[in-house]
């Protein structure tokens, strides 16, 4: 018999064991793609309604961006348990309506890849889905599975058959092998979606770290990166943040999953989106293989902190994610802003980070946050609008989140004389709620504050709910920091929007419309590729250092040079622009070290600088 009708014989089996459990079977074929799709196959759990709809995710949780992954979605049917085609409407991109549903026994349809998708509304690579015939494949599962609506809670059973030399590197625990099928098993949807899956030839370290198994998988097709030069770089941080939580860690297993890229990414980013028992990054290939690997590192140190929050922190609606109508909580000062302030500080307590380049990176945050974002804004305000309203404020749960997670921090040590932290904060809220608990998102301020003291319910009401920016003066001065703010002369780039391009790897300019008299004079246009500024190429891992080197060491009147990448009549040209520097106006921050701190400042500095149990 050939593999094919092996697996109908254990999906039969495996099928008919669920049904017991009314859970879903759904099987995946990665040997039989066509036109860059693969076919889903979905067996539901018994039907009581006469009608029901399927649901694809409009928007899942980590990404803050509304993405219809049901659009790539065709060919969607329905049948009963002899094969009859059961009558379906499409009621949006995202939902199905299935008739005649009490006879429903398998949903069948096709799905495309976002990676090379022509669609607009590109989805961030490390959401997307990505289907490479015979070389590599990223299923994101959200973008493959669905849920009949209001049986979002029952259990999945996943088989995936593959190539013969494929390895799926997944946070998901292998249930069975059989042959060149995987067989995995989801207690829900919420479980699944939360567990994203890479199939190609294996490039994989493990390695064991307080109780948890960890894998590092890597996928680079012109051998750019390797699995253990990442496992080199991240042992140490990892290690860190492990001291960070006290010794253990509450996962069994935890999966990096890394996708390097050549050319260019359709989104024209790069970075990582987390998960409770993983995190997938996607990064491009560039020749200087430490430096990628360190800033996957980087990354990784905030990633590999949500195994704390959201997966055992976290509101009702997240808890209860509506994948079709989502409600954002007021919380990402929590979620995100914590979980960075967490990522370098444990690095300062395990003294890989010096005190002077933490504060550096503190700096550099500040600085970010107050010149780049409306300061003005209440946090809890810009969390629960930031698909619509504040959506270009996101960026600060970055910086000032991790910022409000430094000012609660030095609070609570200050408060309970080194012996409370914002960690051990967290871990006792996961202790009063965990993975199946979730809060109220209106109750949280004042529960923690039960944890605490009354003084931090004054601080999230004037800081994070209201419209007072922080007391960075008062709170860096507790721990010997003088803070200072002055405005300085920096060189123009010509008032410009701009992001990273993986295409070219350099900087795409967006927008020109409020371009200044520099900018104007350079002669910038809307979709230049910013390729070389003063002579020095840029790539997308250097962009802002180049900048910010060019804004600190350019007078005004000298002659600025740059080279960007043109479309004209259909071809790409290598253009050089040129223009006098104009000087402009920018407030800078600073933070020094005050050599003759307190007794009082030194101590609450040093309970600081210490895990919460040293």
């Amino acid at each position: 018999m050939n593999r094919t009708i092996i697996f109908f014989m254990i999906a039969a089996l495996c099928f008919q064991n669920l049904q017991a459990q009314e859970g879903y079977k759904v099987y995946i074929n990665l040997n039989k793609v066509k036109n860059d799709q693969i076919q889903v196959r979905i067996q539901p759990p018994p039907i009581s309604k006469n009608e029901v709809e399927y649901h694809i995710p409009k928007i899942v949780p980590g990404t803050y961006s509304i993405y219809d992954f049901g659009r790539f979605v065709s060919s969607f049917y329905a049948y009963d348990s002899l094969g009859k085609p059961l009558e379906v409407d499409s009621l949006d991109e995202n939902r199905w309506l299935i008739k005649n549903a009490k006879q429903l026994k398998t949903i069948e349809y096709w799905v495309e890849d976002s990676y090379d998708t022509d669609k607009d509304n590109v989805i961030f690579e490390p959401a997307g889905t990505s289907i490479q015939k015979d070389t590599f494949f990223l299923l994101n599962t959200h973008g493959f599975i669905g849920y009949i609506d209001g049986k979002k809670n029952t259990p999945y059973q996943l088989s995936v058959e593959h190539p013969e030399k494929f390895y799926g590197s997944t946070s998901l625990l292998l249930k069975e092998k059989q042959g060149y099928i995987d067989i995995f098993e989801a207690e829900n949807y919420n479980f699944l979606v939360d567990a994203p899956l890479m199939y190609n030839i294996p490039d994989t370290t493990t390695f064991v770290l307080g109780g948890t198994s960890i894998l590092i998988s890597v996928f680079s097709p012109n051998n750019f990166l390797s699995s253990h030069s990442v496992a080199k770089e991240v042992q140490e941080v990892l290690h860190a943040q492990k001291n960070y939580m006290g010794g253990t860690l509450p996962i069994e297993k935890y999966a990096f999953i890394i996708h390097i890229f050549p050319g260019h990414s359709k989104s024209g980013s790069y970075g990582a989106l987390e998960h409770s028992y993983s995190s997938v990054y996607s990064f491009p290939e560039i020749k200087d293989s430490t430096a990628l690997s360190r800033s996957i590192r980087d990354i990784a140190a905030h990633e590999f902190f949500h195994i704390i929050t959201p997966l055992n922190i976290h509101s009702e609606e997240i808890g209860n994610f509506n994948f079709i109508a989502p409600q954002m909580s007021k919380h990402l000062w929590m979620y995100e802003g914590v979980t960075e302030y967490f990522a370098t500080h444990a690095q300062i307590c395990n003294n890989i980070l010096t005190e002077q380049d933490y504060f550096a990176e503190i700096t550099d945050k500040i600085q970010y946050s107050k010149n780049n974002y409306n300061d003005t804004v209440p946090f809890t305000v810009m969390s629960q609008k930031c698909l619509e309203e504040y959506k270009d404020e996101y960026g600060n749960v970055y910086q000032k989140g991790a910022l409000i997670g430094l000012c609660l921090d030095v609070k609570l040590r200050e408060l309970s004389k080194g012996k409370y932290s914002v960690m051990k904060l967290l871990q006792d809220l996961s202790l009063e709620y965990g993975k199946h608990k979730s809060f109220a998102d209106d109750i949280l301020f004042d529960k923690i504050t039960a944890l605490t003291f009354p003084e931090i319910r004054d601080f999230f009401t004037k800081y994070v709910e209201g419209k007072n920016p922080l007391p960075l003066k008062e709170i860096f001065h507790k721990i010997g920091y003088h803070y200072t703010d002055t405005v300085l002369k920096v060189a123009s780039m010509g008032n410009i929007s701009f992001e990273s391009d993986t295409k070219n790897t350099g900087i795409k300019i967006t927008d020109v419309s409020q371009a200044n008299a520099f900018g104007l004079q350079m002669g910038y246009q809307a979709g230049d590729i910013l390729y070389k500024l003063n002579g020095m190429k840029i790539h997308s891992l250097n962009g802002e250092k180049i900048i910010a080197q060019y804004q600190a060491k350019t007078h005004d009147g000298d002659k600025v040079t740059a080279v960007v990448i043109r479309i004209i009549k259909g071809k790409q040209k290598k253009v050089k622009l040129s223009a006098p520097a104009l000087l402009i106006d920018k407030k800078k921050f600073s933070l020094t070290e005050n050599k003759n701190s307190t007794t009082e400042q030194q101590q609450l500095k040093d309970w600081w600088k210490k895990n919460y149990k040293s």
